[in-house]
């Protein structure tokens, strides 16, 4: 008999050959440089994920940063914070910049540094010295100066939650200009600085009546951030002020405060939070992230009311409104293994999320299930696993069948194996995995002269299935890939709702090859 390794099948013969190791030591193709800084935007957080630290993710940006052009730099950016959400990852980008274009840096500060944590954020990076400077210089300091100048009073105060660096040494940084008395007033009160107290404004005015105040119940609840509250000595009736103006996002964030603090003992402010975390205008205005919403299901106390849970479930129909329903066969392959169990936005001691990989895999999943009632959701680890999902569960509920499967080792073909073992018919592929296959390695040569076996099922599925296309999703902040770019194949990165626009661009046949580049390449400088 023929040797095998050394004797390919002829569907094997033209595939890409290997390029790279991924983070488990097995074969996998590099992602460009391009493709690889989109991807560590768009699901790096710079914490510590399976295989790798904090500081092995920021020396990859840099580095990256390096190879790219600084109008890709300036457009990533844009797109992470804009489309993705990110914080810690568009201010670096930006700082990064202050060094290569401080032009560019300059034409995309407002949209990327758009609130109080964004601008520390930036400072932070720059004073910190990893891009290269440790003072702001002439043109950053100009920017920051205006973007504090540019704010209302109101506004400052709002964002002076949070320190190192708080925005009173953010002001000492760039000595803006006060322009009014109240101005004037509120900078002293910020810097802790005399000043006359009768001329700051009246947001601040209240914010300090009702924390002098020493009879609890008395003084109405400044409208202030979350923040500013939770040191102080408060009554139930305070909290439920608290409650009742909060935010969309300050609700979503502190429910289980509320219920230790007996919000909802009031029926007519639970049905008001209720009504408030599932409208439409609010959501879309906070931009929530699914995930958020999934964390925030998963963190609910037990004595939370149904009206509440349910209100988030609600939601989180609305925050997926732009799954799409797709024409033909689908299959959704979320990746169940081990090094999937470890947190979304990675490790970080004392803030680490109680979501994971596997369950932002499992929403993905169950979000398009929903939507695509004869889709075919197929879980893997070191092999496929059977799950039985009904289409009309809610979302929440098909995501937490998924994320409690049992954990393997990591075999990305396995979907693509059983589905030719079955000789099945197909349009689309969506994989969500963090790419980390080594079960499935191939045994013989180096690195640079195998052929994934991802690919190489692929190629089997594409000879029943010529119009078929498959997009695989990394969740993780890694620079390989297990299905080479091409045509028929999308390699995206990232877990907000974006994903959902790109699947819809494949289903579609509105893509092209390295599209995902394409489209962070189309925002507008």
């Amino acid at each position: 008999m023929a040797n095998k390794t050394l004797f390919q099948t002829i569907a094997g013969r033209f595939l890409p050959h290997t390029d790279a190791r991924n983070e488990a030591g097995a074969p996998a193709y590099k992602l460009s440089p391009q493709q690889t800084l989109a991807q560590y935007a768009s699901t790096g957080c710079f914490n510590s994920t399976f295989y790798a630290s904090a500081a092995e993710q920021l020396d990859q940006v840099l580095s990256l940063c390096n190879e790219v052009p600084p109008e890709f730099i300036a457009r990533t950016a844009l797109y992470v914070r804009q489309r993705n959400h990110m914080k810690d990852m568009p201010a670096l980008l930006c700082a990064v910049l202050s060094v290569k274009s401080p032009g560019l840096m300059a034409e995309i500060f407002d949209r990327v540094i758009d609130n109080g944590k964004m601008l520390r954020n930036f400072v932070q990076i720059i004073r910190s010295g990893v891009v290269g400077r440790k003072s702001l210089g002439t043109l950053p300091k100009r920017l920051v100066c205006q973007w504090i100048e540019s704010r209302t009073d109101e506004q400052l105060f709002q964002a002076s939650i949070g320190n190192a660096p708080s925005l009173a040494d953010v002001i000492k940084m760039v000595h803006p200009k006060p322009s009014t008395a109240t101005r004037t007033a509120l900078f002293g009160y910020l810097l802790g600085r005399e000043h006359d107290a009768s001329v700051l404004p009246d947001l601040v005015q209240q914010y300090e009546k009702f924390r002098r105040n020493t009879n609890p119940g008395k003084v109405p609840v400044p409208d202030v951030p979350f923040q500013l509250l939770t040191a102080l000595p408060l009554t139930k009736k305070d909290w439920c002020q608290i409650a009742r103006n909060a935010s969309w996002q300050t609700t979503r964030m502190n429910l289980n405060t509320f219920q230790r603090h007996g919000v909802f003992e009031n029926q007519e402010l639970t049905g008001l939070i209720a009504n408030r975390l599932r409208d439409r205008d609010q959501i879309a205005r906070s931009r929530v992230l699914p995930y958020q919403l999934l964390a925030a299901f998963m963190n609910a106390e037990e004595s939370i009311p149904t009206l509440i849970r349910n209100a988030l479930q609600d939601a989180m129909e609305v925050a997926i409104e732009n799954v799409p329903e797709i024409n033909g066969q689908i299959y959704v392959c979320p990746d169940i293994s081990g090094s999937m169990r470890t947190p979304i936005t990675g490790v970080r001691e004392g803030a680490t999320s109680k979501v994971r990989c596997i369950d932002v895999a499992a929403l993905v999943a169950a979000a398009l299930l929903r939507k695509n009632p004869n889709a075919e959701v197929i879980p893997f680890e070191s092999n496929v696993v059977k799950c039985d999902l009904n289409p009309r569960d809610s979302v929440m509920t098909n995501a937490a069948k998924l994320s409690s499967l049992p954990a393997g080792g990591t075999n990305c073909s396995a979907p693509l194996t059983e589905l030719n073992r079955r000789h099945a018919k197909g349009d689309l592929i969506v994989y969500v995995s963090d790419n980390e296959s080594w079960v499935d390695a191939p045994s013989y040569g180096r690195f640079g002269g195998s052929v994934t076996e991802t690919m190489t099922q692929w190629s089997l599925f594409k000879r029943r299935n010529p119009q078929a296309n498959m997009i695989c999703i990394d969740i993780q902040p890694y620079a390989t890939t297990q299905a080479a770019e091409r045509s028929d194949i999308i390699n995206v990165g990232g877990f907000s709702d974006q994903v959902f626009g790109l699947i819809a661009d494949v289903a579609a046949g509105r893509f092209t090859q390295d599209h995902w580049v394409r489209e962070i390449e189309r925002m507008t400088l």
